[in-house]
């Protein structure tokens, strides 16, 4: 069972397959939450320090196709 966790201001929880926007560059980036990371890995071309208590999410971009790792606080739940 996946758990669900906040986004930003208090969105509904976000889990895989939600549609969501993150800010990037001035511009608003439409994507899809792929996973949820809740421990040390590489991700997105990156090293990922999340934890069960500061879980990442994994998302891909609904612009270019590339992936991207982000906190819950940067991603807002499209409606």
């Amino acid at each position: 069972m996946t758990k669900r966790r906040k986004g930003r201001e208090g969105d509904d929880a976000l889990a895989p397959g939600d549609e969501v926007t993150w800010r990037s560059h001035g511009t608003e980036v439409p994507g899809t939450v792929e996973e949820e990371i809740t421990g040390r890995t590489e991700a997105a071309g990156r090293e990922v320090a999340a934890s069960e208590e500061d879980p990442q999410y994994r998302v891909r971009s609904g612009k270019s196709g590339k992936e991207a790792v982000h906190r819950p606080s940067a991603l807002r739940k499209r409606s």
